[in-house]
């Protein structure tokens, strides 16, 4: 019975995540640049713990930013993981401020042993988002009857690229596993930005630009741990991501009409195998005491100087990421409810990898906290991940949008021992 609990809670949390898809995940002005705004790859765990990764390796979580952590899951634990954001975000731009809600869906994926050491994960990550619409209007002269003239440009764009994954994690030694991810990496972005005059001999114009991906993403993993004695252990971890051009095509649409709204002209350019993938790798290390603190390290390096991006380079500039996190369960055995919570707490600081105008774009910091609540007090297997983040966006351009994000994540571990073999004597 408590299984079909769970199973129910976790269609509800499914369910609501996919309504909260509908919506739109972003309402940030830099989304017009690159692909959008990189979404975070990390599950509910990692997310309270500043995103930290690399080196995480228990049985009890899906780590899919490190496929080498399959391997830890167990023979007996099928996992069904599943999580969403809730924001509210606050813009700033001089002395004019504004706030809006939105919801992602940040998550789902489903791990399981195949055979001993081998470990197969697969699921759904979001990569990148798009979703802003904004008005700026500007004044003109005036014309020979004295008329101001004044023109209206709405910039609008909406969609992002989401990726199907599945996933191997294969325990060479005993301290040593590898595994990579196979993804098909897919979706459409849309930036468009109309114009209109309230004048009726003026021309207004729509332009539009389209992006469509269909492609693969190869990631690979590597963790190493070593014990010293039987409290400490420190993991190694390292990721690859490969870099390569994308099978996707870009559309430049122009239209201009007249004040009746007549179209005057109209032009189409398409663009073949205009994109292409940065290579990232990251490395990371984590120390754990007796099965209770967790402390970790990340650091990630994207490569996205090098790409194209409509057949063009020099759009973007490399990306760094840093973040560190610690978890910490006071007593994994004990009968008191609170000592088995894991308390969690991270913070990151990343570069960005779109150029504003040219100029480098707006760095992010984040700090989190948050909690693993197991939904049984003798059984911490299944539990409930919550966490706070606070995000803040800075360019460093005086004179750009200044962002500020607070989040809720929520994410639901189901681990159930369901490969096990009970004898009735």
């Amino acid at each position: 019975m408590k299984r079909y609990k769970t199973i129910i809670s976790i269609c509800l949390l499914i369910l609501t995540a996919v309504s909260a898809t509908a919506q739109s995940s972003s309402n940030s002005p830099y989304t017009r640049y690159g692909f959008g705004q990189l979404s975070d790859q990390s599950f509910g765990n990692s997310k309270a713990m500043g995103g930290i990764a690399y080196g995480l390796r228990n049985g009890l979580h899906i780590n899919a930013s490190n496929p080498a952590s399959y391997s830890a899951v167990d023979s007996l634990t099928f996992i069904l993981d599943a999580g969403m954001s809730l924001q509210n975000a606050n813009f700033k731009e001089g002395d004019v401020k504004t706030n809006a809600k939105n919801s992602t869906f940040d998550y789902i994926a489903m791990q399981f042993r195949l055979v001993k050491g081998l470990g197969l994960t697969a699921g759904f990550l979001p990569y990148s988002t798009v979703g802003y619409n904004m008005q700026k209007i500007s004044y003109m002269t005036t014309n020979e009857f004295g008329n101001k003239i004044s023109s209206i440009t709405t910039f609008k764009g909406n969609g992002g690229l989401q990726q199907v994954f599945i996933g191997l994690g294969y325990q060479v030694f005993k301290n040593l596993s590898v595994g990579a991810n196979l993804s098909y990496l897919y979706g459409d972005l849309t930036h468009s930005a109309s114009t209109a005059f309230n004048y009726t001999e003026a021309t207004s114009s729509v332009r539009a630009d389209q992006i469509s991906i269909r492609d693969y993403k190869l990631d690979f993993g590597m963790q190493y741990t070593q014990n010293f004695g039987e409290k400490h252990a420190i993991t190694l971890g390292g990721i690859y991501s490969l870099g390569h051009d994308m099978n996707g095509d870009g559309y430049k649409f122009k239209e201009t009409y007249d004040y009746n709204s007549t179209i005057q002209s109209q032009t189409v350019d398409t663009i073949s195998n205009a994109f292409s993938l940065p290579t990232t790798w990251g490395i990371g290390a984590t120390y754990v005491y007796d099965k209770r603190l967790t402390i970790g390290l990340d650091y990630t390096h994207q490569n996205w100087a090098d790409i194209k991006f409509y057949n063009q380079k020099d759009a973007f500039q490399n990306r760094k990421k840093i973040s560190v996190g610690a978890e910490y369960l006071p007593n994994p055995v004990g009968r008191n409810y609170f000592n088995r919570i894991r308390y969690r707490v991270g913070a990151y600081y990343s570069d960005p990898y779109a150029k504003v105008n040219g100029m480098e774009g707006a760095r992010e910091y984040g700090a989190s906290f948050g909690f693993g609540l197991p939904l049984h007090l003798y059984h911490a297997k299944t539990i409930l991940n919550i966490s706070g983040q606070y995000v803040k966006v800075s360019p460093k351009t005086k004179g750009l949008l200044e962002e500020n994000y607070l989040r809720i994540n929520i994410g639901l571990t189901f681990n159930e021992r369901w490969f096990a073999k009970f004898r009735v004597d």
